[in-house]
């Protein structure tokens, strides 16, 4: 079973959203800060974390970017009543997934955390399907009906990431991070580029999906349904 921590160090917040999940099926685990949260992250199996902010010990901060340095399989979600834009920018390069403000509706947050479930899963399944368009990672190639496009390595590599998280902004760090890794030393601007060269060989086919820039941040994709 999908089993979700929540951290926040406000017990009724905690007690309302295991409730809403458990009716849902999920199984909840409970921290009331970051600390905890942590050492429960490293000694459990957890599917998604749904953090606040402001917390003693290790703030949502710290443990938003102490989870993204031991993985990048966990869905984050952030609930806060911090809702700037500036403190969303913050949230998204730190690596959290979504962001929630309070107060908020708690099957907005149900549907929320669902939908992030199934981004993951779609990550993890090593095919993905939008329209006549098959991305097949263990062959690294890329199908359009009975044709089959040899991409570059890294363009294969960012095409599938965005991919893997449609409707979900990555930003530039996000996707160097992950497809050039921690050491590289090159220009940010070079997701740019490979952005462009993605649209270009794909122009023909925005019925089924289209790279979004999103300013200030990165790149989204959405999949045409």
């Amino acid at each position: 079973m999908v089993k979700i921590l929540i951290v926040d160090d406000d017990s009724l917040v905690r007690e309302l959203i295991s409730i809403y999940l458990q009716n849902e099926g999920f199984v909840t685990v409970e921290a009331e800060d970051g600390k905890k949260a942590l050492a429960i992250v490293e000694e459990s199996d957890i599917d998604l974390v749904i953090l606040d902010i402001m917390m003693p010990h290790l703030d949502g901060w710290d443990l938003c970017r102490e989870i993204r340095n031991r993985s990048s399989d966990i869905p984050l979600l952030m609930v806060t009543a911090k809702g700037e834009p500036s403190q969303r920018v913050k949230g998204f390069l730190l690596g959290t997934d979504d962001y929630l403000t309070k107060p908020f509706e708690p099957m907005e947050l149900v549907m929320r955390v669902k939908a992030l479930l199934k981004r993951y899963r779609i990550a993890a399944a090593q095919l993905i399907q939008m329209g006549d368009i098959l991305l097949n990672q263990r062959s690294l190639k890329v199908y359009r009906r009975d044709e089959v496009l040899n991409l570059p390595r890294k363009e294969f590599e960012l095409l599938f990431m965005l991919a893997s998280h449609p409707g979900q902004i990555l930003t530039r760090e996000q996707l160097i991070v992950q497809i050039w890794g921690k050491d590289y030393e090159g220009d940010d601007r070079t997701v740019d580029v490979h952005v462009k060269r993605i649209r270009e060989r794909f122009a023909s086919d925005a019925e089924h999906f289209r790279i979004e820039t999103v300013r200030s941040l990165g790149y989204r994709l959405e999949v045409n349904e």
